[in-house]
């Protein structure tokens, strides 16, 4: 009998492109057709066959807490009793902003929006029209939403400007991204030197997550603060997916480098689509209606999501083991997945930090994008689809981090690490 997921993938391909909303979810990486979720508690997700997983994706990051929350989902009912929008301001914006400001000491001034590709779009035109310069330094791996900026593709050398990576990309838009390999600190300088007094902003994912999970060399990002303080440059970190996620101040609270503006998103949310950016005072003070750099939103700071995101952010701030627990359970798992490895003598990397964690089939370092592609890509869709069959849900691609939640307990760290062995020993 056929699978009621597989019957909603080819009614959907009848009406939406691809059959998805969000091309990963399509499992074209891993070979396939995507499971239909029906619903998800704690750390299990259950299909519209009622298969059940175990979790390990998280929505790609928001459900820090497990799925179905109560404390939010609590708040959420609460809030839509006094109906789902306003389009007028609400004392619990006021709230949400003072909370993010206290929690992420280099933010002074935060603006609400929808989702992070709207944050980063914004950050960086904040970035040029405060600096009155027009082009940005990106690297390479790194994923900041599918604005038109951050759509380019490396050029053919340390100070070549990108190409357009996707159809409806202009060459006029490219002109003004430049884009780097990631750790790489000397092309960064050599990039500067070649466009001096050109460079509005840098942006960078502190730890990247859509090459997988990789971690920023020492002295990486300290480098990039120093160049940005030398030349007036917009130092932007991406913490879409960090943000909360790796400490009460995200990535910079954990790797001690603090940037001019940082962009915001998935677990202020709750789960919810929130996304946000903010700063220093006097460059969030360009931001319209205050100063001339305009950004709107209809449904910016709407109530339903801020009641999500405040439940979020305040259950976190009650947890003060909540990040060593998380990065105990993370770390069982993984050194659970590496001796099943050596024990089969199977080629691989694992990078981790806090709830972050990602398997490499490859016996290289991975430290930028290029060394990520040196990853088995076939013997990883093998794995994931093994994986599936044990009842352990992963990211549906090689270059996604998985994001773990404090409903994995060390009883189903066990049952991931023996799904694991059983996986490996099945594709070896």
């Amino acid at each position: 009998m056929e699978s009621r997921s597989k019957q909603l993938f080819e009614e959907a391909q009848g009406y939406i492109p691809g059959g998805v909303n969000s091309p990963v979810r399509a499992f074209k990486a891993v070979g396939g057709n995507p499971l239909f979720i029906k619903k998800a508690k704690g750390a299990f997700i259950y299909d519209e066959d009622d298969n059940e997983y175990i979790e390990l994706i998280n929505s790609w990051g928001p459900m820090i807490l497990g799925h179905a929350n109560p404390q939010i989902q609590e708040a959420v009912a609460n809030a839509i009793e006094g109906s789902l929008s306003f389009g007028a301001p609400t004392a619990i914006e006021i709230e949400m902003a003072k909370t993010i400001c206290e929690m992420v000491p280099s933010i002074e001034k935060v603006r609400m929006v929808n989702s992070g590709t709207e944050a980063t779009m914004s950050a960086v035109r904040l970035a040029r029209g405060y600096t009155n310069r027009s082009k940005i330094i990106k690297f390479e791996g790194c994923y900041h939403g599918h604005g038109d900026s951050f759509l380019i593709a490396a050029g053919s050398g340390a100070i070549t400007l990108g190409e357009p990576d996707s159809p409806g990309v202009t060459k006029g838009v490219a002109q003004d991204t430049i884009t780097v390999p990631f750790n790489d600190i000397n092309q960064v300088h050599q990039v500067i030197m070649a466009n001096r007094g050109n460079i509005a902003a840098i942006i960078v994912e502190p730890v990247a997550g859509n090459m997988g999970c990789v971690l920023p060399d020492k002295g990486f990002l300290e480098g990039l603060r120093s160049a940005c303080d030398a030349e007036g440059i917009v130092l932007i970190f991406d913490e879409v997916m960090t943000g909360f996620r790796l400490s009460k101040a995200g990535a910079q609270g954990v790797l001690g480098v603090q940037p001019d503006i940082t962009t915001l998103g998935k677990i202020i949310g709750g789960g919810m689509p929130v996304g946000a950016y903010g700063g220093k005072k006097e460059i969030m003070d360009y931001v319209s209606p205050q100063g001339p750099v305009y950004q709107a939103g209809t449904l910016s700071g709407n109530p339903v999501a801020m009641a999500a995101g405040l439940a979020m952010l305040k259950q976190i701030n009650e947890d003060e083991t909540l990040y060593s627990d998380l990065a105990l359970i993370t770390a069982k798992i993984d050194n659970g997945i590496q001796e099943n490895l050596e024990e089969l003598g199977l080629p691989y990397t694992s990078n981790r930090i806090g709830s972050m964690y990602s398997l490499f089939f490859t016996d290289k370092k991975v430290t930028d994008f290029e060394s990520a592609k040196s990853s088995n890509l076939e013997m990883f869709g093998k794995y994931f689809r093994e994986m599936l069959n044990q009842g352990v849900y992963l990211a549906p691609s090689q270059y996604e981090s998985l994001f773990l939640s404090k409903a994995i307990t060390v009883e189903l760290a066990n049952r991931i690490i023996e799904a694991n062995r059983n996986a490996l020993k099945a594709i070896h």
